[in-house]
């Protein structure tokens, strides 16, 4: 057995004297077409909502209150899941933003959230690191669905068609500085702009 090991390893360690150049070439193209192909797979995998809503922290929370809001069930029949709020479409702006979801799973691995109360408790720190977030892409995601420039004023409230006029406009605003709650129930928002 020993000896076998060490002939694969001989082999392993200087493959260029046993295959041809072009053998390697093409079994590097084939691993690298496997890795990126279950590395995506993996990506997509992660990108539904049966995924985000697979531990009851989030399950028995946030999807919830998802569920009676207009993102949910409206006129259109079109509805707003998990990732299409919190994970831009941009491959490269996805990559990011699943770098930094991965520390959020510390809070599933340690408990940080694992009950109704710890979850109620940590419910201000949540919404103030998704709002940051949303500020400083300048809602991103929302802007996946909605867009600016095909907006009509005159469907809108009056308050919210001069909002959208001159402070979204101009971009002094985005999205997330007025529609905070949106999909998700509020904390307690005392000392937040606006509230």
């Amino acid at each position: 057995m020993l000896d076998k090991l060490k002939k694969i390893w001989q082999v392993l360690n200087r493959p260029s004297v046993h295959y041809s150049l072009g053998f390697l070439t093409l079994g590097g193209f084939v691993a690298g077409v496997i890795f990126w192909g279950g590395f995506n797979t993996a990506l997509e995998a992660t990108n539904r909502e049966a995924f985000c809503i697979g531990c009851h922290e989030m399950e028995n929370n946030v999807y919830q209150e998802l569920q009676t809001t207009i993102h949910f069930t409206n006129r259109s029949g079109v509805r707003a899941t998990c990732p299409d709020c919190h994970v831009p479409h941009n491959w490269t702006d996805k990559i990011a933003r699943k770098m930094q979801a991965s520390k959020e799973v510390w809070g599933k691995v340690f408990g940080t959230i694992n009950t109704r109360e710890k979850f109620e408790d940590k419910r201000r720190e949540l919404a103030e690191h998704e709002w940051e977030r949303l500020k400083a892409n300048d809602s991103l995601e929302c802007r996946n669905c909605h867009n600016f420039t095909y907006m009509d004023f005159t469907r809108q409230s009056p308050r919210a068609a001069q909002m959208h006029s001159t402070s979204l406009a101009s971009g002094e605003k985005t999205c997330i500085d007025c529609h905070k709650g949106i999909a998700h129930h509020l904390p307690d928002m005392k000392g937040v702009e606006g509230f």
